[in-house]
């Protein structure tokens, strides 16, 4: 769990996430929910996406991903089943071109922490 502390307007949040210079964990694709599946199928085939922010670029501010230029990464949305908007679920990947990108990461606490999707 994470720990909020507000200090003269500033709020701080120290959470679970990766530490900067730590590798995300590995997740098989199997392990994921049916929707990311779906997802990384569209990816693949360069859409079409239901969400117009889908394959926009990841600033990757959180800098939980490995350190990259930028443009590197780009996000899509994963359906949260019964979500009436985008959710917290996320497939980010990177590389050129972006229907191969060179890694694809699933985050499903909105970039609070990520897990790299391996084969």
């Amino acid at each position: 769990m994470g720990l909020l502390v507000s200090m003269a307007g500033l709020v701080l949040f120290f959470g679970a996430a990766h530490a900067r210079d730590e590798a995300p964990t590995t997740v098989s694709m199997a392990q994921l929910p049916p929707e990311v599946r779906t997802v990384d199928g569209l990816i693949q085939a360069g859409g079409p996406f239901k969400s117009q922010k889908d394959g926009v670029v990841f600033g990757n501010r959180e800098r939980v991903l490995p350190a990259k230029p930028q443009g590197f990464y780009h996000e899509y949305t994963v359906p949260t089943p019964g979500a009436r908007n985008r959710g917290a679920r996320r497939i980010v990947c990177g590389g050129k071109p972006q229907t191969a990108p060179e890694a694809c990461f699933y985050t499903g606490d909105h970039y609070a922490t990520f897990q790299r999707i391996v084969p």
